[in-house]
């Protein structure tokens, strides 16, 4: 595989329009192998930098290429741009997979606009404002692991439905925790210790589960084990570090694992078991709120003029999304 040797003219996917001749270094995900009508072999993939994706197609494509390319999380193509049912896709002539530096990966990979070390000192803070000394300590054997952090601080949330950015993890778990400080308030029956340290658990496993040093894709752990289950499972460890100092009391970690499995809400969306106490469901319908939210709002790219009145359909939502303000 060639170094990349990035031009310093790179071509920002947000500034391509219909009909513009496209060469450069990309990030790749989701690369699929598919066919035509003719049964002809073609790739079908979404290419991507830090401004921005779009959806690319490679027409007259080597089956042989397949593997190295999926493999290496970033490509050097040439192409075009066409506009197909309201949207700019493009068309790949040319495509191979390329390596890149660190720094060249902060071009290709859209990365948070939010302060991480601002971010992460408040999801500390809040933790530790949780009144608990045994959930204090629990917190803690999470804080205190410096790999786990510095991965929890960098890693996207998602490979592409909400918070698909490097610090989308910290940025989804910062949000929720604070709409969770805020919210609390009117619901005083709920236990706010369970919910604070609930919604900094629930996708830590997502550290383990993508990968995003080539890319954004899944890895075997990932695959094989999910985040969800690994979030449980390290609860198990860190909970029997943590008795030592203070342990949970009664049904307490067996209540935190719960809204670790059930945080998908439902079996079909991934969730090991449905909600089944108020600060589980309280947990599962904030998740689906910040995830859902930040997956218009990032379909709709407000931000940026031009693209059209309606997006394509964004499957995670089941619907395509009206972009304009109408009071802007």
């Amino acid at each position: 595989m060639q170094s990349s040797n990035m031009k310093p003219d790179h071509q920002r996917i947000v500034s391509l329009t219909d009909r513009t001749y496209v060469e450069g270094v990309y990030s790749i995900v989701n690369p699929q192998l598919a066919q035509t009508r003719n049964n002809k072999p073609y790739l079908k993939c979404i290419i991507r930098d830090a401004s921005g994706e779009i959806s690319g197609r490679a027409w007259s494509f080597d089956e042989a290429q397949f593997d190295a390319i999926a493999a290496s999380g970033f490509v050097f193509l040439r192409g075009s741009t066409q506009a197909y049912q309201g949207q700019v896709q493009l068309i790949i002539e040319q495509i191979e997979p390329r390596e890149v530096t660190v720094e060249e990966m902060r071009m290709l990979l859209p990365t948070t606009m939010k302060d991480v070390d601002g971010m992460f000192a408040r999801v500390a803070e809040l933790l530790r404002s949780m009144e608990h000394p045994a959930m204090r300590a629990l917190a803690e054997q999470y804080l205190g692991d410096e790999r786990l952090m510095e991965d929890f601080r960098t890693a996207p949330a998602a490979m592409s439905v909400h918070h698909a950015w490097i610090g989308g993890l910290l940025e989804h778990t910062h949000q929720m925790m604070e709409l969770a400080d805020r919210m609390l308030p009117l619901y005083p029956a709920l236990n706010r210790d369970i919910v604070l340290f609930s919604l900094f658990a629930h996708d830590l496993g997502k550290t383990v589960e993508l990968d995003w040093e080539r890319g954004f894709n899944y890895t075997n752990e990932g695959q094989l084990v999910g985040h969800i289950v690994r979030g449980a499972i390290w609860l198990q460890i860190k909970a029997a570090h943590a008795s030592k100092v203070e342990k949970l009391p009664g049904e307490t970690l067996r209540v935190l694992q719960h809204i670790l499995l059930a945080h998908h809400a439902l079996p079909e969306h991934g969730a090991a078991k449905i909600p089944a106490t108020p600060e589980a469901v309280f947990v599962a319908q904030l998740d689906n709120l910040d995830a859902k939210s930040q997956a218009a709002i990032t379909a709709a790219k407000r931000e940026y003029a031009g693209g059209g009145e309606w997006t394509d359909k964004v499957w995670a939502l089941d619907t395509k999304i009206y972009r304009p303000d109408p009071l802007f």
